[in-house]
């Protein structure tokens, strides 16, 4: 059943099936015809409805200035998020406000600005609805949200790839469906979300026992370029236990949305999937709408019942599409060259992740967050490290070694981990760290042999184990593990203490 308030759908009988379980008698017909002429006036009182909300005449505006990829305006009054269109003279381009100064209006193009010319007119374009039949309730759109932009969203999307505006980029022919949902849309009630208390299953061996993941946590995987990010997000794709897998590629190398489709998803992946792409060549507008997108469309499965993986390449692309729009239009840059808008934009995107109300679907997030020059205490890094359950840094010392995936579980954490296993289990985590820390930190000291055994007996019982710790940390890229394997494999490492 669908739950959402932005989409509304209706299950009310049609004519002729109301017409064959009528019974041939006098007083039922007289009732079929009346209920009959009660759906036909329902359906004009609707229709006059959106009559009255409509404008009875199309108001315009013109370009005056172009500078960059931000677009000035001036006899206009729409709202911020609005979306218009600009005439040319033989196609029209889409434009979205992203601000305003007194009477001009700051507008920001989906595409390029070539044929552009000065004084071009300037049109509104009113939010898409669905086709009003008999029997269809429709909620008015007085909130914000809903006079946003609406894209297409349903089970028709699985195994398509879209760009941030909701158009094929595949080769399957065009979208053929009426269900649409805003960008953005209305936050859940905090209270009324369910609590995270179950298990999920990633197929990772190192994730699923010492970074326990549970069923709605939003993560983070922090990493620096070629250190396995990609890899380790196809191994996710594909042994994660989800009935939904929503990825969206914003702001990477385009080479890599074919490579992702065909030799990480697959053919058996994809028919889960959705692929909403917006890669480094497009507008920062289509980043930031991409992002939405993809958010939008689990929401709506979350709001079918259904748990959905959300993989999301990446957070930090996101951001910066958003820096160059607030730079753009004049916001003064704060934090090493990123607006405030960029900080407050991040909460709102991954705060639509996570559980849904009690009993319903969830939306278990992954974030890649890039990390320039590994630091971890880059501004973007810094902020979503502090809005996410959890975090999983890949470490470049490890990738150049060899160990994959690179996952460096000293600075690693899930949030959510201590109340998804037991207290015995969550021990054997600590004494794992524990171990594997204090081998690291004298790794030197051993391997230029100047310890002497006995000197310390917890690294006398490191020294040991480490070859144990460190092959349980290693899994190959077509390799899974499940939950339950990989939390056997972990009790053996400690058979003292089970």
């Amino acid at each position: 059943m669908n739950n959402s308030p932005d989409i509304v759908e209706s299950n009310f009988p049609v004519r002729e099936g109301l017409s064959e379980a009528a019974p041939a008698n006098g007083r039922s017909a007289v009732t079929c015809r009346n209920l009959h002429q009660q759906r036909w006036q329902e359906l004009l009182h609707l229709n006059r409805d959106l009559v009255a909300q409509s404008s009875p005449l199309l108001v315009s505006g013109h370009l005056t200035k172009v500078t960059g990829l931000v677009m000035e305006a001036v006899g206009l009054r729409m709202a911020v998020g609005s979306t218009c269109w600009i005439e040319l003279p033989n196609n029209r381009i889409e434009a979205e406000v992203v601000g305003f100064a007194g009477d001009r209006l700051f507008l920001m193009p989906e595409n390029d600005v070539q044929g552009l010319v000065p004084g071009a007119r300037v049109t509104p374009a009113e939010p898409l609805r669905s086709p009003v039949t008999i029997g269809q309730r429709q909620q008015p759109r007085r909130r914000a949200s809903d006079l946003a932009r609406h894209l297409p969203v349903g089970e028709h999307l699985l195994g398509r790839v879209l760009d941030g505006a909701g158009r094929p980029l595949d080769q399957f022919g065009p979208l053929l469906e009426s269900k649409s949902a805003p960008l953005q849309s209305r936050p859940i009630n905090p209270l009324d979300r369910a609590a995270i208390n179950e298990a999920l299953d990633v197929g990772v061996r190192a994730i699923n026992s010492l970074l326990t993941v549970g069923r709605g946590q939003r993560m983070g995987l922090f990493s620096g370029s070629g250190v396995g990010k990609s890899v380790l997000l196809g191994m996710m794709a594909r042994y994660t236990s989800a009935d939904v897998i929503v990825v969206g590629l914003i702001g990477e190398r385009g080479r890599e949305v074919k490579e992702f489709i065909t030799d990480i998803l697959g053919k058996e992946g994809l028919k889960r999937s959705v692929v909403v792409a917006a890669p480094a060549d497009t507008s920062p507008l289509m980043r930031l709408q991409g992002a939405a997108y993809a958010t939008t469309i689990a929401e709506y499965f979350r709001d079918q019942g259904k748990n959905v993986l959300l993989i999301m390449d990446s957070l930090t692309r996101y951001a910066m599409a958003q820096r160059e729009i607030a730079l753009a239009i004049g916001e003064p840059p704060a934090t090493k060259g990123y607006p405030p808008s960029v900080f407050a934009k991040l909460p709102q995107l991954v705060e639509r992740a996570g559980n849904g109300t009690e009993g319903g679907g969830s939306i278990t997030a992954f974030y890649t967050v890039l990390t320039e020059g590994d630091d971890q205490q880059d501004p973007i890094a810094d902020s979503a490290r502090a809005i996410l359950d959890g975090h999983i840094v890949l470490s470049r010392r490890l990738a150049e070694q060899g160990h994959y995936p690179a996952i460096d579980i000293e600075a690693s954490i899930s949030r959510a981990m201590n109340h998804l296993v037991s207290p015995q289990h969550f021990q054997q985590v600590q004494r794992f760290k524990h171990l594997y820390a204090h081998y690291q930190r004298n790794h030197d000291l051993i391997s230029v042999g100047a310890y002497v055994q006995g000197s310390d007996p917890l690294l006398d019982q490191a020294i040991v184990l480490y070859p144990h710790l460190e092959h349980f940390l290693k899994q190959g890229m077509y390799e899974s593990e499940a939950y339950a394997s990989s939390m056997e494999k972990f009790s053996e490492l400690f058979p003292n203490e089970s």
